[in-house]
Protein backbone atom coordinates (compact mmCIF):
# COMPACT_ATOMS: atom_id res chain seq x y z
CA UNK A 1 0.00 0.00 0.00
CA UNK A 2 2.77 2.44 0.86
CA UNK A 3 4.50 1.84 -2.48
CA UNK A 4 1.29 2.62 -4.40
CA UNK A 5 0.86 5.90 -2.47
CA UNK A 6 4.48 6.83 -3.23
CA UNK A 7 4.01 6.12 -6.96
CA UNK A 8 0.71 8.04 -7.04
CA UNK A 9 2.40 10.99 -5.32
CA UNK A 10 5.34 10.95 -7.77
CA UNK A 11 2.96 10.73 -10.73
CA UNK A 12 0.96 13.71 -9.41
CA UNK A 13 4.18 15.73 -8.99
CA UNK A 14 5.27 14.82 -12.52
CA UNK A 15 1.87 15.89 -13.94
CA UNK A 16 2.04 19.20 -12.04
CA UNK A 17 5.55 19.96 -13.32
CA UNK A 18 4.54 19.04 -16.89
CA UNK A 19 1.45 21.29 -16.71
CA UNK A 20 3.55 24.18 -15.36
CA UNK A 21 6.08 23.75 -18.18
CA UNK A 22 3.32 23.79 -20.81
CA UNK A 23 1.77 26.92 -19.26
CA UNK A 24 5.18 28.65 -19.19
CA UNK A 25 5.83 27.72 -22.82
CA UNK A 26 2.43 29.04 -23.91
CA UNK A 27 3.08 32.33 -22.08
CA UNK A 28 6.54 32.61 -23.64
CA UNK A 29 5.21 31.93 -27.15
CA UNK A 30 2.42 34.47 -26.67
CA UNK A 31 4.93 37.13 -25.60
CA UNK A 32 7.16 36.32 -28.60
CA UNK A 33 4.23 36.53 -31.02
CA UNK A 34 3.08 39.82 -29.49
CA UNK A 35 6.61 41.19 -29.88
CA UNK A 36 6.32 40.70 -33.66
CA UNK A 37 3.19 42.84 -34.02
CA UNK A 38 3.87 46.25 -35.59
CA UNK A 39 1.79 49.39 -35.15
CA UNK A 40 0.38 49.08 -38.68
CA UNK A 41 -0.78 45.57 -37.75
CA UNK A 42 -2.72 47.09 -34.83
CA UNK A 43 -4.14 49.86 -37.03
CA UNK A 44 -5.38 47.80 -40.02
CA UNK A 45 -8.33 46.10 -38.23
CA UNK A 46 -9.52 49.56 -37.12
CA UNK A 47 -9.99 50.95 -40.64
CA UNK A 48 -13.44 52.52 -40.71
CA UNK A 49 -13.45 53.23 -36.96
CA UNK A 50 -13.22 56.54 -35.10
CA UNK A 51 -9.80 56.93 -33.45
CA UNK A 52 -8.06 59.63 -31.42
CA UNK A 53 -4.42 60.57 -31.95
CA UNK A 54 -1.99 62.64 -29.97
CA UNK A 55 0.68 64.01 -32.31
CA UNK A 56 3.97 65.77 -31.76
CA UNK A 57 3.22 69.36 -32.73
CA UNK A 58 -0.50 69.82 -33.37
CA UNK A 59 -1.62 67.79 -30.34
CA UNK A 60 -4.90 65.86 -30.34
CA UNK A 61 -6.86 65.06 -33.49
CA UNK A 62 -9.65 62.60 -34.14
CA UNK A 63 -11.32 61.09 -37.12
CA UNK A 64 -12.30 57.95 -38.97
CA UNK A 65 -9.30 55.86 -39.99
CA UNK A 66 -9.57 55.33 -43.75
CA UNK A 67 -6.14 54.04 -44.85
CA UNK A 68 -2.87 52.80 -43.37
CA UNK A 69 0.58 52.59 -44.91
CA UNK A 70 3.82 51.38 -43.39
CA UNK A 71 4.73 54.86 -42.12
CA UNK A 72 1.52 56.93 -42.45
CA UNK A 73 -2.20 56.85 -41.86
CA UNK A 74 -5.16 58.74 -43.28
CA UNK A 75 -7.98 60.17 -41.17
CA UNK A 76 -11.27 61.75 -42.20
CA UNK A 77 -11.85 64.40 -39.58
CA UNK A 78 -15.35 65.21 -38.34
CA UNK A 79 -15.08 68.58 -40.11
CA UNK A 80 -14.79 66.68 -43.40
CA UNK A 81 -11.09 67.28 -44.02
CA UNK A 82 -8.62 64.53 -44.80
CA UNK A 83 -5.43 64.38 -42.75
CA UNK A 84 -2.32 62.43 -43.72
CA UNK A 85 -0.40 61.64 -40.53
CA UNK A 86 3.30 60.82 -40.47
CA UNK A 87 3.48 57.74 -38.20
CA UNK A 88 6.69 58.76 -36.37
CA UNK A 89 4.84 61.88 -35.13
CA UNK A 90 2.17 59.77 -33.39
CA UNK A 91 2.61 59.88 -29.62
CA UNK A 92 -0.45 57.77 -28.72
CA UNK A 93 -3.64 56.32 -30.18
CA UNK A 94 -7.02 55.60 -28.56
CA UNK A 95 -9.97 53.72 -30.00
CA UNK A 96 -8.18 50.86 -31.77
CA UNK A 97 -9.85 47.50 -32.26
CA UNK A 98 -8.74 44.77 -29.87
CA UNK A 99 -7.64 42.75 -32.91
CA UNK A 100 -4.35 42.82 -34.77
CA UNK A 101 -3.69 41.69 -38.32
CA UNK A 102 -1.03 39.09 -39.01
CA UNK A 103 2.45 40.58 -38.80
CA UNK A 104 3.57 39.46 -42.24
CA UNK A 105 0.23 39.67 -44.02
CA UNK A 106 -0.21 42.67 -46.27
CA UNK A 107 -3.86 42.88 -47.32
CA UNK A 108 -3.25 44.96 -50.43
CA UNK A 109 -0.66 46.92 -52.35
CA UNK A 110 -1.70 50.23 -50.71
CA UNK A 111 -0.62 48.93 -47.31
CA UNK A 112 2.99 48.68 -48.56
CA UNK A 113 3.14 52.20 -49.99
CA UNK A 114 5.25 54.69 -48.05
CA UNK A 115 4.59 58.28 -46.99
CA UNK A 116 6.35 59.61 -50.08
CA UNK A 117 3.81 57.73 -52.24
CA UNK A 118 0.87 59.21 -50.30
CA UNK A 119 2.33 62.72 -50.55
CA UNK A 120 3.01 62.36 -54.29
CA UNK A 121 -0.74 61.83 -54.70
CA UNK A 122 -1.38 65.15 -52.95
CA UNK A 123 1.29 66.86 -55.06
CA UNK A 124 -0.26 65.46 -58.24
CA UNK A 125 -3.71 66.80 -57.20
CA UNK A 126 -2.22 70.27 -56.56
CA UNK A 127 -4.52 70.50 -53.54
CA UNK A 128 -3.77 73.31 -51.11
CA UNK A 129 -2.66 71.88 -47.76
CA UNK A 130 -1.75 72.98 -44.27
CA UNK A 131 1.40 71.30 -43.01
CA UNK A 132 1.76 70.80 -39.26
CA UNK A 133 5.28 70.32 -37.97
CA UNK A 134 6.52 68.43 -34.93
CA UNK A 135 7.42 71.71 -33.20
CA UNK A 136 3.79 72.91 -33.42
CA UNK A 137 4.28 75.40 -36.25
CA UNK A 138 2.30 75.28 -39.50
CA UNK A 139 2.52 76.50 -43.07
CA UNK A 140 -0.04 76.64 -45.86
CA UNK A 141 0.64 76.00 -49.51
CA UNK A 142 0.85 73.39 -52.22
CA UNK A 143 3.19 70.42 -52.44
CA UNK A 144 5.62 71.05 -55.27
CA UNK A 145 7.97 68.07 -55.02
CA UNK A 146 8.17 64.93 -52.95
CA UNK A 147 11.47 63.14 -52.49
CA UNK A 148 12.35 59.92 -50.72
CA UNK A 149 12.59 61.64 -47.33
CA UNK A 150 11.48 65.25 -47.87
CA UNK A 151 8.70 67.35 -49.32
CA UNK A 152 8.83 70.87 -50.81
CA UNK A 153 5.91 73.15 -50.03
CA UNK A 154 5.26 76.30 -52.07
CA UNK A 155 3.89 78.59 -49.37
CA UNK A 156 1.00 80.83 -50.35
CA UNK A 157 -2.04 82.26 -48.56
CA UNK A 158 -4.52 79.62 -47.34
CA UNK A 159 -7.53 79.13 -49.58
CA UNK A 160 -5.76 80.48 -52.67
CA UNK A 161 -4.61 78.41 -55.62
CA UNK A 162 -0.87 78.20 -56.21
CA UNK A 163 0.13 80.99 -58.56
CA UNK A 164 3.70 82.07 -59.24
CA UNK A 165 3.07 85.60 -57.89
CA UNK A 166 1.34 84.34 -54.71
CA UNK A 167 4.19 82.02 -53.63
CA UNK A 168 6.02 83.63 -50.70
CA UNK A 169 8.64 80.88 -50.25
CA UNK A 170 9.38 77.28 -51.03
CA UNK A 171 10.02 75.31 -47.85
CA UNK A 172 11.88 71.98 -47.92
CA UNK A 173 10.70 69.79 -45.06
CA UNK A 174 12.36 66.52 -43.98
CA UNK A 175 9.74 63.84 -43.24
CA UNK A 176 11.08 63.64 -39.68
CA UNK A 177 9.84 67.20 -39.05
CA UNK A 178 6.42 66.67 -40.61
CA UNK A 179 3.60 65.73 -38.26
CA UNK A 180 0.56 65.88 -40.55
CA UNK A 181 -0.91 67.42 -43.70
CA UNK A 182 -4.52 68.59 -43.99
CA UNK A 183 -6.24 69.29 -47.23
CA UNK A 184 -7.52 72.86 -47.19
Amino acid sequence: MRWQELFDDLEAQFDAVAAAEVAAEISDRTRRETALIRLVDRLRPSIGQQIWLRLAGPGAIQGRLTAVGPDWLLLDEIAGREVVVNMPAVLSIAGLSAQSSAGDATPNVAARLTLSYALRGLARDRSPVTACYTDGSTSAGTLDRVGADFVEIAEHPPGEARRRDSVRAVRTVPFGSLSSLRRA
